[in-house]
């Protein structure tokens, strides 16, 4: 498939440090915290091409349905990308894993039925940007499946993250933030939303400056921009 030309480098994100410990910190997360529910229902009922944008280190792959004929997914940061291309090569459907930015997708426009961000947008550098591309490669209609941290509902927890955001947080986990909202970022970006609900993850014990999560499914509007 022919790439979108972009100035952007091929690796414009490189945490090698922060990305070993997501490494383990995702997985465990998968197992005692109950994120891999929370993939198997992002992903579940999709089909068609679908286009994962930061994949990391691919623990989404092994959730997809038969139903799904192609994952593009895109990872910027190398190490990475390294994990998720061993992941590619266990799932059950066809992913091909390439580099590039949430902000400038490698890839033509209309080209998918579905998208999926995963605990993405806190990292990205510029939301609007990646959302825009985001709507500029999904078909008229196509949906965009949703699992984000975000900003805390409680008052003295989003202080907290702001704080945290504000300091040391960026610093030390490969430029996450912990208090943006992304339900209000998809639809300021033009997105439909069909539906959401609110989670903490974990579920249960002490709430962290990432418990607060979000999981939807949102949908270009159908008609031509």
């Amino acid at each position: 498939m022919p790439l979108r030309s972009t100035k952007v480098p091929r690796d414009v994100v490189h945490h090698p440090l922060f990305a070993r410990f997501y490494a383990r910190f995702s997985v465990a997360a998968d197992l005692r915290a109950g994120v891999a529910a929370y993939r198997e229902e992002l992903l579940s009922g999709l089909s068609g091409r679908v286009i994962e944008i930061g994949a990391g280190n691919g623990l989404n792959f092994a959730h997809y349905p038969a139903t799904v004929s192609e994952v593009v997914a895109v990872e910027p940061e190398r190490t990475l990308r390294r994990l998720a291309a061993s992941a590619a090569m266990r799932a059950e459907v066809p992913v091909d894993v390439v580099p590039g930015a949430a902000e400038a997708l490698p890839v033509k426009s209309e080209a998918f039925d579905a998208a999926v961000v995963s605990l993405v947008l806190c990292t990205v550098r510029d939301v609007p940007r990646a959302l825009a591309e985001v709507r500029r490669v999904l078909r008229p209609g196509g949906e965009l499946r949703f699992f984000e941290h975000g900003v805390a509902r409680g008052r003295a927890m989003a202080t907290a993250q702001k704080a945290l955001d504000r300091t040391v947080w960026p610093l030390l986990f490969g430029g996450c933030h912990t208090a943006r909202d992304a339900l209000a970022a998809i639809e300021a970006a033009g997105f439909e939303i069909d539906g959401y609900r609110r989670l903490k993850v974990p579920e249960k014990g002490v709430t962290l400056p990432m418990s607060s999560c979000v999981l939807g499914t949102a949908r270009r509007p159908p008609v031509m921009d």
